[in-house]
């Protein structure tokens, strides 16, 4: 099996090949039973499921915890339900990680807090740094942002510093959700 490297975490990659709306349920559950461990209730969380989970989606989930929106997304699989599972395993190990007391709740609450809008600012920030909205190569997206930077620096003859945080934004925005 192939392993990957997905917000810190290494685990190996699961292929569903077959009743994929029925393993993307079971994932659905899981998602919620592990937020569950952390005292939220299924009205302070969301995860939708796509129709067709066979298909290429990204898959996400939302909840509501010590009075931030949190969110988790990916996509970078062939099959919704794949990005699903990887959304899954995300949590199962970050929320593992606050209850062991191997990760404080701050730092949980810090990597998932996002405004409501995220999927709109991730594609404004795609936008500002001239890139295509289904860019996810990070490497690419350090080299556009380096080039962009250099060029709108304010201490350079062709600075402009409203550009240069713009620029400076979009690089966050899209470093955060990569890493």
């Amino acid at each position: 099996m192939i392993t990957i490297k997905v917000k810190g975490h290494e685990f190996e990659e699961y292929i569903v090949k077959d009743s994929f709306s029925r393993r993307a349920v079971q994932l659905r559950n899981n998602i919620i039973h592990t937020l569950k461990k952390l005292g939220l209730t299924e009205n302070h969380m969301e995860v939708e499921l796509e129709p067709s989970a066979f298909k290429k989606a990204p898959a996400s989930a939302h909840w509501y915890f010590n009075g931030r929106n949190m969110y988790y997304s990916y996509d970078s699989s062939d099959k919704f339900v794949d990005n699903l599972y990887v959304v899954s395993k995300v949590l199962e190990l970050e929320v593992e990680a606050v209850i062991s007391e191997s990760k404080p709740v701050n730092e949980f609450v810090d990597a998932f807090s996002e405004e409501e809008d995220v999927e709109e600012q991730r594609k404004k920030a795609r936008t500002a740094l001239g890139l295509d909205h289904e860019v996810k190569d990070l490497d690419l997206i350090n080299q556009t942002y380096k080039k962009l930077a250099r060029a709108h620096h304010p201490d350079t003859p062709t600075g402009n510093v409203e550009k240069f945080k713009a620029i400076n934004h979009a690089h966050k925005v899209l470093k955060r959700e990569l890493e």
